[in-house]
Protein backbone atom coordinates (compact mmCIF):
# COMPACT_ATOMS: atom_id res chain seq x y z
CA UNK A 1 0.00 0.00 0.00
CA UNK A 2 1.25 3.42 -0.81
CA UNK A 3 2.71 5.29 2.04
CA UNK A 4 1.93 8.85 2.60
CA UNK A 5 3.58 10.86 5.28
CA UNK A 6 2.03 9.02 8.22
CA UNK A 7 2.70 5.32 8.11
CA UNK A 8 3.59 4.94 11.76
CA UNK A 9 4.67 6.87 14.77
CA UNK A 10 7.56 5.05 16.32
CA UNK A 11 10.02 7.21 18.24
CA UNK A 12 13.66 6.42 17.61
CA UNK A 13 16.12 6.32 20.40
CA UNK A 14 17.85 9.51 21.31
CA UNK A 15 21.18 8.10 20.23
CA UNK A 16 19.85 6.93 16.85
CA UNK A 17 18.05 10.22 16.28
CA UNK A 18 21.24 12.21 16.88
CA UNK A 19 23.21 9.95 14.56
CA UNK A 20 20.67 10.30 11.75
CA UNK A 21 20.52 14.09 12.20
CA UNK A 22 24.30 14.31 11.92
CA UNK A 23 24.20 12.07 8.84
CA UNK A 24 21.56 14.30 7.23
CA UNK A 25 23.56 17.46 7.89
CA UNK A 26 26.66 15.86 6.41
CA UNK A 27 24.63 14.83 3.36
CA UNK A 28 23.23 18.34 2.86
CA UNK A 29 26.73 19.76 3.11
CA UNK A 30 28.21 17.33 0.58
CA UNK A 31 25.39 17.79 -1.92
CA UNK A 32 25.47 21.58 -1.59
CA UNK A 33 29.15 21.49 -2.59
CA UNK A 34 28.30 19.35 -5.61
CA UNK A 35 25.55 21.74 -6.74
CA UNK A 36 27.78 24.78 -6.27
CA UNK A 37 30.61 23.37 -8.37
CA UNK A 38 30.68 24.06 -12.15
CA UNK A 39 30.13 21.17 -14.50
CA UNK A 40 27.86 19.59 -17.07
CA UNK A 41 24.27 19.37 -15.86
CA UNK A 42 23.95 15.58 -16.17
CA UNK A 43 27.31 15.11 -14.46
CA UNK A 44 26.27 17.28 -11.51
CA UNK A 45 22.97 15.44 -11.08
CA UNK A 46 24.76 12.09 -11.32
CA UNK A 47 27.12 13.24 -8.57
CA UNK A 48 24.11 14.13 -6.43
CA UNK A 49 22.78 10.58 -6.89
CA UNK A 50 26.17 9.21 -5.93
CA UNK A 51 26.08 11.19 -2.72
CA UNK A 52 22.53 10.04 -1.98
CA UNK A 53 23.66 6.43 -2.15
CA UNK A 54 25.86 7.12 0.86
CA UNK A 55 23.27 8.91 2.96
CA UNK A 56 19.90 7.16 2.38
CA UNK A 57 20.97 3.53 1.83
CA UNK A 58 20.01 3.83 -1.85
CA UNK A 59 19.89 0.72 -4.02
CA UNK A 60 18.88 2.53 -7.21
CA UNK A 61 18.02 6.14 -7.94
CA UNK A 62 16.71 8.47 -10.61
CA UNK A 63 16.63 12.24 -11.07
CA UNK A 64 14.48 13.49 -13.94
CA UNK A 65 13.85 17.07 -15.05
CA UNK A 66 10.60 17.51 -16.96
CA UNK A 67 8.94 20.25 -18.98
CA UNK A 68 5.33 21.41 -18.82
CA UNK A 69 4.28 18.61 -21.19
CA UNK A 70 5.83 15.94 -18.96
CA UNK A 71 8.75 15.26 -21.31
CA UNK A 72 12.20 14.68 -19.92
CA UNK A 73 14.69 17.52 -20.46
CA UNK A 74 17.41 15.74 -18.51
CA UNK A 75 17.61 12.45 -16.65
CA UNK A 76 20.29 10.59 -14.74
CA UNK A 77 20.10 7.21 -13.04
CA UNK A 78 22.22 5.14 -10.70
CA UNK A 79 22.19 1.42 -10.03
CA UNK A 80 21.41 0.08 -13.50
CA UNK A 81 24.92 0.08 -14.91
CA UNK A 82 25.74 1.55 -18.29
CA UNK A 83 23.01 2.84 -20.55
CA UNK A 84 21.29 5.90 -21.94
CA UNK A 85 20.18 8.06 -19.05
CA UNK A 86 17.05 9.19 -20.85
CA UNK A 87 16.07 5.56 -21.32
CA UNK A 88 15.97 5.32 -17.53
CA UNK A 89 13.32 8.03 -17.59
CA UNK A 90 10.96 5.46 -19.05
CA UNK A 91 11.28 3.49 -15.79
CA UNK A 92 9.82 6.36 -13.81
CA UNK A 93 6.44 5.23 -12.44
CA UNK A 94 4.00 7.63 -14.08
CA UNK A 95 1.38 7.38 -11.36
CA UNK A 96 3.84 8.14 -8.60
CA UNK A 97 5.45 10.96 -10.58
CA UNK A 98 2.04 12.50 -11.29
CA UNK A 99 1.14 12.30 -7.59
CA UNK A 100 4.37 14.05 -6.63
CA UNK A 101 3.94 16.78 -9.28
CA UNK A 102 0.29 17.47 -8.43
CA UNK A 103 0.64 17.29 -4.65
CA UNK A 104 4.09 18.97 -4.63
CA UNK A 105 5.17 16.79 -1.74
CA UNK A 106 7.16 13.63 -1.11
CA UNK A 107 5.53 10.20 -1.27
CA UNK A 108 6.58 6.84 0.07
CA UNK A 109 5.74 3.46 -1.46
CA UNK A 110 6.48 0.96 1.29
CA UNK A 111 6.54 -2.09 -0.99
CA UNK A 112 7.14 -1.30 -4.66
CA UNK A 113 6.19 -4.82 -5.72
CA UNK A 114 2.60 -4.50 -4.48
CA UNK A 115 1.57 -0.88 -4.87
CA UNK A 116 -0.14 0.43 -8.01
CA UNK A 117 1.68 3.75 -7.72
CA UNK A 118 4.95 1.99 -8.54
CA UNK A 119 3.65 0.31 -11.68
CA UNK A 120 6.38 0.24 -14.27
CA UNK A 121 9.23 0.33 -11.80
CA UNK A 122 11.49 -2.67 -12.52
CA UNK A 123 11.43 -5.46 -9.99
CA UNK A 124 14.55 -6.20 -8.01
CA UNK A 125 16.86 -9.09 -8.71
CA UNK A 126 16.00 -12.48 -7.17
CA UNK A 127 17.00 -12.55 -3.53
CA UNK A 128 16.93 -8.78 -3.09
CA UNK A 129 13.65 -8.90 -1.23
CA UNK A 130 11.11 -6.07 -1.08
CA UNK A 131 12.03 -2.51 -1.67
CA UNK A 132 10.76 0.94 -0.81
CA UNK A 133 10.38 3.89 -3.19
CA UNK A 134 10.72 7.42 -1.89
CA UNK A 135 10.09 10.30 -4.27
CA UNK A 136 10.28 14.06 -3.78
CA UNK A 137 9.57 17.04 -6.07
CA UNK A 138 12.16 19.40 -7.54
CA UNK A 139 10.53 22.81 -7.34
CA UNK A 140 11.59 25.99 -9.08
CA UNK A 141 9.62 29.14 -8.23
CA UNK A 142 6.42 27.41 -7.16
CA UNK A 143 6.52 24.99 -10.11
CA UNK A 144 7.57 21.35 -10.09
CA UNK A 145 10.26 20.87 -12.75
CA UNK A 146 11.37 17.37 -11.86
CA UNK A 147 11.44 14.54 -9.38
CA UNK A 148 14.11 12.72 -7.42
CA UNK A 149 13.30 9.07 -6.78
CA UNK A 150 15.22 6.63 -4.59
CA UNK A 151 14.77 2.88 -4.18
CA UNK A 152 16.10 1.55 -0.91
CA UNK A 153 16.24 -1.94 0.49
CA UNK A 154 13.51 -2.63 3.05
CA UNK A 155 15.13 -3.30 6.38
CA UNK A 156 13.71 -4.27 9.75
CA UNK A 157 13.46 -0.66 10.85
CA UNK A 158 10.54 1.48 11.85
CA UNK A 159 8.71 3.61 9.26
CA UNK A 160 9.99 6.79 10.93
CA UNK A 161 13.31 6.28 9.17
CA UNK A 162 11.50 6.32 5.83
CA UNK A 163 9.81 9.57 6.86
CA UNK A 164 13.19 11.09 7.67
CA UNK A 165 14.54 10.00 4.30
CA UNK A 166 11.50 11.58 2.61
CA UNK A 167 12.15 14.87 4.39
CA UNK A 168 15.81 14.64 3.43
CA UNK A 169 14.94 14.10 -0.26
CA UNK A 170 12.51 17.03 -0.10
CA UNK A 171 15.35 19.31 0.99
CA UNK A 172 17.62 17.93 -1.74
CA UNK A 173 14.89 18.57 -4.33
CA UNK A 174 14.55 22.16 -3.11
CA UNK A 175 18.32 22.67 -3.39
CA UNK A 176 18.36 21.29 -6.94
CA UNK A 177 15.44 23.55 -7.88
CA UNK A 178 17.18 26.64 -6.49
CA UNK A 179 20.34 25.75 -8.39
CA UNK A 180 18.39 25.35 -11.63
CA UNK A 181 16.73 28.72 -11.03
CA UNK A 182 20.07 30.47 -10.62
CA UNK A 183 21.41 28.84 -13.76
CA UNK A 184 18.30 29.90 -15.67
CA UNK A 185 18.86 33.50 -14.59
CA UNK A 186 22.46 33.42 -15.74
CA UNK A 187 21.51 31.76 -19.04
CA UNK A 188 18.71 34.24 -19.77
CA UNK A 189 20.91 37.23 -18.98
CA UNK A 190 23.66 35.87 -21.14
CA UNK A 191 21.31 35.21 -24.06
CA UNK A 192 19.75 38.65 -23.66
CA UNK A 193 23.13 40.37 -23.72
CA UNK A 194 24.27 38.32 -26.70
CA UNK A 195 21.05 39.10 -28.59
CA UNK A 196 21.44 42.79 -27.78
CA UNK A 197 25.01 42.70 -29.02
CA UNK A 198 23.94 41.01 -32.25
CA UNK A 199 21.21 43.60 -32.73
CA UNK A 200 23.58 46.49 -32.20
CA UNK A 201 26.13 44.96 -34.54
CA UNK A 202 23.46 44.58 -37.20
CA UNK A 203 22.02 48.07 -36.79
CA UNK A 204 25.29 49.95 -36.41
CA UNK A 205 25.86 52.05 -39.55
CA UNK A 206 29.15 51.31 -41.21
CA UNK A 207 30.83 53.19 -44.06
CA UNK A 208 32.92 50.91 -46.28
CA UNK A 209 36.47 51.92 -47.02
CA UNK A 210 37.31 52.84 -50.60
CA UNK A 211 40.79 53.38 -51.86
CA UNK A 212 42.80 55.06 -49.14
CA UNK A 213 39.81 56.53 -47.34
CA UNK A 214 39.76 55.26 -43.72
CA UNK A 215 36.72 54.57 -41.60
CA UNK A 216 35.29 57.56 -39.83
CA UNK A 217 36.38 56.02 -36.53
CA UNK A 218 40.04 55.95 -37.59
CA UNK A 219 41.62 59.38 -37.51
CA UNK A 220 45.11 60.09 -38.76
CA UNK A 221 47.17 61.66 -41.52
CA UNK A 222 50.72 60.84 -40.44
CA UNK A 223 52.99 58.80 -42.74
CA UNK A 224 53.00 55.94 -40.20
CA UNK A 225 49.22 55.57 -40.10
CA UNK A 226 48.79 56.11 -43.85
CA UNK A 227 51.22 53.25 -44.45
CA UNK A 228 48.91 51.06 -42.37
CA UNK A 229 45.89 52.32 -44.36
CA UNK A 230 47.59 51.31 -47.59
CA UNK A 231 48.45 47.85 -46.27
CA UNK A 232 44.91 47.33 -44.95
CA UNK A 233 43.39 48.38 -48.28
CA UNK A 234 45.40 45.72 -50.09
CA UNK A 235 45.06 42.78 -47.72
CA UNK A 236 41.40 43.39 -46.83
CA UNK A 237 40.19 42.53 -50.33
CA UNK A 238 41.51 38.98 -49.99
CA UNK A 239 40.40 36.14 -47.72
CA UNK A 240 43.81 35.92 -46.07
CA UNK A 241 44.22 35.58 -42.30
CA UNK A 242 45.54 38.80 -40.75
CA UNK A 243 47.45 39.27 -37.49
CA UNK A 244 47.26 42.79 -36.04
CA UNK A 245 50.15 43.58 -33.72
CA UNK A 246 50.46 46.66 -31.60
CA UNK A 247 50.53 48.02 -28.11
CA UNK A 248 47.43 48.22 -25.97
CA UNK A 249 45.20 51.08 -27.03
CA UNK A 250 46.56 51.39 -30.54
CA UNK A 251 43.20 50.67 -32.21
CA UNK A 252 43.44 47.01 -33.20
CA UNK A 253 39.68 46.44 -33.10
CA UNK A 254 38.99 49.45 -35.34
CA UNK A 255 41.43 48.18 -37.93
CA UNK A 256 39.91 44.69 -37.72
CA UNK A 257 36.53 46.26 -38.51
CA UNK A 258 38.11 48.16 -41.40
CA UNK A 259 39.46 44.91 -42.83
CA UNK A 260 35.97 43.41 -42.72
CA UNK A 261 34.27 46.47 -44.24
CA UNK A 262 36.73 46.50 -47.14
CA UNK A 263 36.48 42.76 -47.76
CA UNK A 264 34.08 40.86 -50.03
CA UNK A 265 32.42 39.64 -46.83
CA UNK A 266 31.32 43.11 -45.71
CA UNK A 267 27.61 42.20 -46.00
CA UNK A 268 28.09 39.19 -43.74
CA UNK A 269 28.60 39.10 -39.95
CA UNK A 270 31.54 40.69 -38.17
CA UNK A 271 31.93 38.86 -34.86
CA UNK A 272 34.50 39.82 -32.25
CA UNK A 273 35.70 38.26 -29.00
CA UNK A 274 38.31 39.25 -26.43
CA UNK A 275 40.01 35.97 -25.55
CA UNK A 276 41.65 37.36 -22.41
CA UNK A 277 38.33 38.31 -20.83
CA UNK A 278 37.02 34.75 -20.37
CA UNK A 279 38.04 31.64 -18.49
CA UNK A 280 39.10 28.61 -20.52
CA UNK A 281 35.72 26.87 -20.12
CA UNK A 282 33.75 29.99 -21.03
CA UNK A 283 36.04 30.74 -23.97
CA UNK A 284 35.58 27.24 -25.35
CA UNK A 285 31.80 27.58 -25.10
CA UNK A 286 31.84 31.05 -26.69
CA UNK A 287 34.01 29.92 -29.59
CA UNK A 288 32.53 26.52 -30.38
CA UNK A 289 29.07 26.70 -28.81
CA UNK A 290 27.55 23.92 -26.72
CA UNK A 291 24.81 21.32 -26.74
CA UNK A 292 21.93 20.98 -24.32
CA UNK A 293 23.12 19.59 -20.99
CA UNK A 294 26.81 19.83 -21.88
CA UNK A 295 27.43 21.55 -18.53
CA UNK A 296 25.47 22.92 -15.62
CA UNK A 297 23.11 25.60 -16.88
CA UNK A 298 23.30 24.54 -20.56
CA UNK A 299 19.53 24.27 -20.96
CA UNK A 300 19.56 24.69 -24.74
CA UNK A 301 21.80 24.53 -27.78
CA UNK A 302 24.07 27.55 -28.17
CA UNK A 303 25.83 28.59 -31.34
CA UNK A 304 29.34 29.88 -30.73
CA UNK A 305 31.22 32.69 -32.43
CA UNK A 306 32.53 30.40 -35.18
CA UNK A 307 29.02 29.51 -36.33
CA UNK A 308 27.72 33.06 -36.03
CA UNK A 309 30.65 34.33 -38.10
CA UNK A 310 30.05 31.79 -40.88
CA UNK A 311 30.66 33.46 -44.29
CA UNK A 312 31.84 36.58 -42.45
CA UNK A 313 34.80 37.69 -40.33
CA UNK A 314 35.79 36.56 -36.84
CA UNK A 315 38.05 38.91 -34.87
CA UNK A 316 39.84 37.30 -31.91
CA UNK A 317 41.62 39.85 -29.74
CA UNK A 318 44.41 38.97 -27.28
CA UNK A 319 45.06 35.68 -29.08
CA UNK A 320 48.38 35.34 -27.24
CA UNK A 321 46.53 34.75 -23.95
CA UNK A 322 44.64 31.56 -24.84
CA UNK A 323 45.47 28.29 -23.09
CA UNK A 324 47.26 25.34 -24.76
CA UNK A 325 44.00 23.37 -24.84
CA UNK A 326 42.18 26.11 -26.75
CA UNK A 327 45.22 26.53 -29.02
CA UNK A 328 44.95 22.89 -30.10
CA UNK A 329 41.23 23.18 -30.85
CA UNK A 330 41.66 26.47 -32.67
CA UNK A 331 44.36 24.95 -34.85
CA UNK A 332 41.91 22.36 -36.18
CA UNK A 333 39.38 25.04 -37.14
CA UNK A 334 42.07 26.98 -38.99
CA UNK A 335 43.20 23.85 -40.82
CA UNK A 336 39.88 22.19 -41.65
CA UNK A 337 37.18 24.76 -40.95
CA UNK A 338 35.47 22.12 -38.79
CA UNK A 339 34.74 21.66 -35.08
CA UNK A 340 32.27 20.09 -32.64
CA UNK A 341 30.21 21.99 -30.12
CA UNK A 342 31.01 21.39 -26.45
CA UNK A 343 29.25 18.21 -25.43
CA UNK A 344 28.36 17.31 -29.02
CA UNK A 345 29.63 14.86 -31.64
CA UNK A 346 28.23 16.45 -34.81
CA UNK A 347 30.92 18.14 -36.91
CA UNK A 348 30.11 21.71 -37.94
CA UNK A 349 31.75 23.22 -41.04
CA UNK A 350 32.24 26.96 -41.34
CA UNK A 351 33.73 29.42 -43.82
CA UNK A 352 35.28 32.21 -41.76
CA UNK A 353 37.86 34.91 -42.45
CA UNK A 354 40.07 35.27 -39.38
CA UNK A 355 41.59 38.46 -38.00
CA UNK A 356 43.72 38.06 -34.88
CA UNK A 357 45.27 40.68 -32.61
CA UNK A 358 47.85 40.64 -29.85
CA UNK A 359 50.17 42.93 -27.96
CA UNK A 360 52.39 40.04 -26.91
CA UNK A 361 55.63 38.77 -28.34
CA UNK A 362 54.42 35.55 -29.93
CA UNK A 363 57.91 34.63 -31.13
CA UNK A 364 59.22 34.60 -27.57
CA UNK A 365 56.12 32.71 -26.45
CA UNK A 366 56.83 30.04 -29.07
CA UNK A 367 60.43 29.78 -27.87
CA UNK A 368 59.27 29.30 -24.28
CA UNK A 369 56.70 26.72 -25.32
CA UNK A 370 53.75 28.87 -24.19
CA UNK A 371 52.37 29.16 -27.73
CA UNK A 372 52.16 26.39 -30.31
CA UNK A 373 54.51 26.90 -33.24
CA UNK A 374 52.07 25.33 -35.71
CA UNK A 375 49.32 27.70 -34.58
CA UNK A 376 51.71 30.65 -34.82
CA UNK A 377 52.43 29.87 -38.46
CA UNK A 378 48.70 29.55 -39.15
CA UNK A 379 47.73 32.94 -37.73
CA UNK A 380 50.81 34.91 -38.79
CA UNK A 381 50.02 34.91 -42.52
CA UNK A 382 49.87 38.69 -43.04
CA UNK A 383 51.19 40.66 -40.08
CA UNK A 384 50.20 44.33 -39.75
CA UNK A 385 52.12 46.39 -37.21
CA UNK A 386 50.07 49.26 -35.80
CA UNK A 387 52.29 52.20 -34.79
CA UNK A 388 52.08 53.52 -31.24
CA UNK A 389 50.87 57.06 -30.81
CA UNK A 390 54.37 58.32 -30.00
CA UNK A 391 55.43 57.31 -33.54
CA UNK A 392 52.66 59.39 -35.09
CA UNK A 393 52.77 62.70 -33.16
CA UNK A 394 51.21 64.51 -36.12
CA UNK A 395 47.94 62.72 -35.36
CA UNK A 396 47.66 63.78 -31.72
CA UNK A 397 45.97 67.10 -32.48
CA UNK A 398 43.55 65.49 -34.97
CA UNK A 399 42.64 62.75 -32.51
CA UNK A 400 42.25 65.17 -29.61
CA UNK A 401 39.88 67.37 -31.62
CA UNK A 402 37.83 64.31 -32.64
CA UNK A 403 37.56 63.05 -29.06
CA UNK A 404 36.50 66.49 -27.87
CA UNK A 405 33.86 66.66 -30.62
CA UNK A 406 32.39 63.37 -29.41
CA UNK A 407 32.45 64.63 -25.82
CA UNK A 408 30.61 67.80 -26.82
CA UNK A 409 27.97 65.81 -28.68
CA UNK A 410 27.43 63.57 -25.67
CA UNK A 411 26.90 66.35 -23.13
CA UNK A 412 25.72 69.19 -25.37
CA UNK A 413 28.81 71.32 -24.70
CA UNK A 414 30.86 73.58 -26.98
CA UNK A 415 34.32 73.21 -25.51
CA UNK A 416 37.49 73.78 -27.50
CA UNK A 417 41.19 73.04 -27.08
CA UNK A 418 43.46 76.02 -26.81
CA UNK A 419 46.75 76.19 -28.71
CA UNK A 420 48.63 75.75 -25.42
CA UNK A 421 46.58 72.65 -24.62
CA UNK A 422 47.39 71.11 -27.99
CA UNK A 423 51.09 71.84 -27.51
CA UNK A 424 50.94 70.18 -24.10
CA UNK A 425 49.35 67.07 -25.60
CA UNK A 426 51.87 66.85 -28.42
CA UNK A 427 54.74 66.79 -25.92
CA UNK A 428 53.34 63.73 -24.15
CA UNK A 429 54.16 60.16 -25.17
CA UNK A 430 50.97 58.35 -24.10
CA UNK A 431 52.03 54.77 -23.26
CA UNK A 432 48.33 53.86 -23.35
CA UNK A 433 48.24 55.21 -26.91
CA UNK A 434 44.99 56.41 -28.47
CA UNK A 435 42.87 55.09 -25.61
CA UNK A 436 44.89 57.07 -23.07
CA UNK A 437 44.72 60.20 -25.22
CA UNK A 438 40.94 59.91 -25.35
CA UNK A 439 40.75 59.53 -21.58
CA UNK A 440 43.07 62.49 -21.12
CA UNK A 441 40.93 64.76 -23.34
CA UNK A 442 37.67 63.64 -21.75
CA UNK A 443 39.06 64.17 -18.25
CA UNK A 444 40.26 67.66 -19.08
CA UNK A 445 36.93 68.53 -20.71
CA UNK A 446 35.03 67.28 -17.68
CA UNK A 447 37.01 69.28 -15.11
CA UNK A 448 37.39 72.49 -17.12
CA UNK A 449 35.19 75.34 -15.86
CA UNK A 450 35.36 77.28 -19.12
CA UNK A 451 34.75 76.38 -22.74
CA UNK A 452 38.37 76.89 -23.76
CA UNK A 453 40.41 74.02 -22.33
CA UNK A 454 43.88 75.16 -21.28
CA UNK A 455 47.04 73.24 -20.49
CA UNK A 456 46.38 73.73 -16.78
CA UNK A 457 43.31 71.50 -17.10
CA UNK A 458 45.43 68.42 -17.83
CA UNK A 459 46.47 66.16 -14.98
CA UNK A 460 50.13 66.34 -15.91
CA UNK A 461 50.20 70.09 -15.24
CA UNK A 462 50.10 69.52 -11.47
CA UNK A 463 51.94 66.16 -11.47
CA UNK A 464 48.74 64.21 -10.83
CA UNK A 465 48.95 62.18 -14.04
CA UNK A 466 48.99 58.56 -12.93
CA UNK A 467 50.72 57.41 -16.12
CA UNK A 468 53.58 59.79 -15.49
CA UNK A 469 54.33 58.13 -12.16
CA UNK A 470 55.55 55.10 -14.11
CA UNK A 471 58.42 57.24 -15.42
CA UNK A 472 59.40 59.28 -12.39
CA UNK A 473 62.77 57.48 -12.10
CA UNK A 474 63.88 58.54 -15.57
CA UNK A 475 64.64 61.77 -17.39
CA UNK A 476 61.91 62.71 -19.87
CA UNK A 477 64.31 63.59 -22.67
CA UNK A 478 66.17 60.26 -22.87
CA UNK A 479 66.24 58.96 -26.47
CA UNK A 480 64.18 55.87 -27.14
CA UNK A 481 66.01 52.54 -27.34
CA UNK A 482 65.92 50.83 -30.72
CA UNK A 483 63.55 48.07 -29.69
CA UNK A 484 60.34 47.22 -31.53
CA UNK A 485 57.63 47.91 -28.92
CA UNK A 486 55.51 45.02 -30.15
CA UNK A 487 58.36 42.54 -29.96
CA UNK A 488 59.72 43.79 -26.65
CA UNK A 489 59.18 41.50 -23.66
CA UNK A 490 56.87 42.81 -20.94
CA UNK A 491 59.07 44.27 -18.25
CA UNK A 492 60.35 47.61 -17.06
CA UNK A 493 58.91 50.62 -18.91
CA UNK A 494 60.99 52.12 -21.69
CA UNK A 495 62.90 54.98 -20.18
CA UNK A 496 62.99 56.73 -23.54
CA UNK A 497 59.32 57.63 -23.55
CA UNK A 498 58.42 60.52 -21.23
CA UNK A 499 54.75 60.86 -20.48
CA UNK A 500 54.59 64.54 -19.71
CA UNK A 501 56.65 67.69 -19.85
CA UNK A 502 56.99 68.16 -16.10
CA UNK A 503 60.24 67.10 -14.47
CA UNK A 504 59.73 63.68 -12.86
CA UNK A 505 60.65 62.98 -9.29
CA UNK A 506 63.48 60.46 -8.82
CA UNK A 507 64.42 57.92 -6.21
CA UNK A 508 68.17 58.07 -5.87
CA UNK A 509 70.41 58.92 -8.78
CA UNK A 510 69.15 58.91 -12.34
CA UNK A 511 70.24 56.12 -14.59
CA UNK A 512 69.99 57.29 -18.15
CA UNK A 513 73.55 57.18 -19.32
CA UNK A 514 77.03 55.89 -18.67
CA UNK A 515 78.05 59.11 -16.99
CA UNK A 516 75.35 58.87 -14.31
CA UNK A 517 75.35 55.13 -13.71
CA UNK A 518 77.70 52.14 -13.42
CA UNK A 519 79.39 50.95 -16.58
CA UNK A 520 78.86 47.61 -18.27
CA UNK A 521 81.69 45.85 -16.42
CA UNK A 522 80.39 46.88 -12.98
CA UNK A 523 76.92 45.67 -13.88
CA UNK A 524 78.23 42.28 -15.02
CA UNK A 525 80.34 41.91 -11.84
CA UNK A 526 77.33 42.73 -9.67
CA UNK A 527 75.16 40.24 -11.55
CA UNK A 528 77.83 37.54 -11.15
CA UNK A 529 78.03 38.16 -7.40
CA UNK A 530 74.23 38.09 -7.14
CA UNK A 531 73.95 34.82 -9.04
CA UNK A 532 72.23 36.71 -11.88
CA UNK A 533 69.33 37.70 -9.64
CA UNK A 534 68.45 41.24 -10.68
CA UNK A 535 66.98 42.34 -7.34
CA UNK A 536 70.17 41.35 -5.49
CA UNK A 537 72.39 43.02 -8.07
CA UNK A 538 70.33 46.20 -7.78
CA UNK A 539 70.98 46.32 -4.02
CA UNK A 540 74.71 45.86 -4.58
CA UNK A 541 74.75 48.83 -6.96
CA UNK A 542 72.36 50.92 -4.86
CA UNK A 543 69.80 50.93 -7.68
CA UNK A 544 66.15 50.01 -7.99
CA UNK A 545 65.21 46.70 -9.69
CA UNK A 546 63.71 48.65 -12.57
CA UNK A 547 66.94 50.59 -13.08
CA UNK A 548 69.04 47.42 -13.20
CA UNK A 549 66.60 45.91 -15.69
CA UNK A 550 66.93 48.97 -17.92
CA UNK A 551 70.73 48.86 -17.57
CA UNK A 552 70.83 45.26 -18.78
CA UNK A 553 68.86 46.22 -21.88
CA UNK A 554 70.89 49.37 -22.48
CA UNK A 555 74.26 47.58 -22.32
CA UNK A 556 72.97 44.51 -24.22
CA UNK A 557 73.84 42.15 -21.37
CA UNK A 558 72.24 38.72 -21.85
CA UNK A 559 70.66 37.16 -18.76
CA UNK A 560 72.23 33.88 -17.70
CA UNK A 561 69.82 31.20 -16.51
CA UNK A 562 70.80 28.26 -14.33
Amino acid sequence: MSGSRGEADVSPTAHGDAGRAENALQGLYEISKILAAPGRLEAVLASVLGALSRFVDMRRGLIALIDDAGRATAAVASGWGEGDAKAHFQRLPRSLAARIVVARQAFIVADATKDSLSAGWPAGAPGEGSNTLIGAPIEQRERVVGVVLVERAERKSDPAIREEDARFLTMIGAMIGQTLHLYDIVTRDRERLMEEQRRLEKEAPRTPLHGEQPLIDIVGASPAIRAVFNQINVVARTHTTVLLRGESGSGKELFARAIHDLSPRNNDPFIRLNCAALTEAMLESELFGHETGSFTGARGQYKGRFERADSGTLFLDEIGDISPAIQAKLLRVLQDGAFERVGGSHTVKVDVRFVFATNRNLERAVERGDFRADLYYRINVVSVLLPPLRDRPEDIALLAQEFLRRFNEGVGAQKTLSAAALRRLQKCWFPGNVRELENCVRRAAAVSHVDAIGEEDFACSDESCLSATLWRDFKPDTPAPAVDPVLAEPGPPRAALPLSTHQPRRRGESFDGAASGPDREKIINAMEKAGWVQAKAARLLNLTPRQIAYALVKHHIPIKKF
